[in-house]
């Protein structure tokens, strides 16, 4: 059961740049027998392995919509049919497309995408020619564990999450950090390997990354962020390489790509700056 890939050729943004692409998937816009019959036609053979070995049926249901979209996405964005997508992995774990010799169908060499996936959501990126990494997470999630994510933030992150109110206000800000860190870990495709004490971000009151420390092994500048909440209580970040020069647009969908349907177009934010160190009494 192999659909073709109906999108048309990579939509160019104002000045050239392609637009990077964000696909919201909540669980719930795949039935779970739809999301079973399109695995077994298009995971692959060590896909069907790791769902099968689930113990519980919402861990198995979260896999299959994760990994059934980002074999349609890829599909759409790249030509290449879903069962015949070869999907490889860094040895740090990071996922990549293998191209076609010749290319991929739907023009040029280079696609990139990153897959974040938390209680019953899921968010996939792709992006051509550069980078990107995303991260979800639900502002209500059971398994709190805060505590201990925050002990992984940088000295001036963990004084602001502390500066917030106990209780909702301060759990928003240590995810509105963990989903940035996340995500930009992802992107470099270093994942748990980078320490999280060794960059930092400095975060608007409501939204937005106003300044960025980058790791001392890291030119600042690189990389624009942008902070979503596609749905209530859910937290979404995006990392992306820097066209520098160009202005960037990120088209945002909602609910599983069975074609290419309306979206929302943002424009993303230009590179933060690097923050400027202040003393504190």
């Amino acid at each position: 059961m192999t659909s073709p890939a109906t999108a048309d050729l990579p939509e160019a943004a104002p000045g050239g740049t392609e637009p990077v692409k964000l696909w919201f998937c909540p669980n719930d816009e795949l039935a779970p027998v739809i999301a079973a019959t399109l695995a077994t036609h298009w995971l692959d053979e060590h896909e069907r392995e790791i769902a099968a070995r689930f113990l519980f049926e919402r861990d198995r249901r979260q896999y299959l919509v994760a990994h059934t979209l980002v074999r349609r996405v890829l599909a759409l964005e790249s030509g290449v049919p879903e069962a015949e997508a070869v999907i490889w992995r860094s040895s740090r774990g990071r996922p990549f497309l293998q191209k076609p010799a010749q290319g991929l169908p739907r023009g040029g060499r280079e696609l990139d995408f990153n897959l974040s996936h938390a209680h019953g959501h899921n968010l996939l990126g792709v992006v051509r020619r550069h980078r990107i990494g995303v991260d979800v997470e639900r502002l209500d999630r059971a398994d709190r564990g805060l505590a201990t994510i925050v002990e992984t933030f940088a000295e001036e992150e963990q004084r602001w999450v502390a500066d917030a109110a106990p209780g909702r206000p301060r759990d928003r800000r240590v995810l509105r950090l963990w989903t940035l860190k996340e995500a930009y870990a992802k992107a470099r495709g270093l994942g748990l390997g980078l320490a999280f004490d060794s960059f930092a971000f400095h975060l608007a009151e409501d939204m937005g990354v106003l300044g960025f420390r980058p790791p001392p092994d890291e030119a600042p500048g690189r990389w624009r962020f942008m902070e979503l909440e596609p749905v209530p209580d859910v937290l979404a970040s995006v990392c992306v390489t820097a066209d520098t020069g160009r202005s960037q647009t990120l088209h945002l969908y909602h609910g599983f790509p069975w074609s290419r349907t309306a979206h929302r177009q943002l424009t993303l934010p230009e590179p933060a700056p690097v923050p400027v160190a202040t003393s504190r009494p």
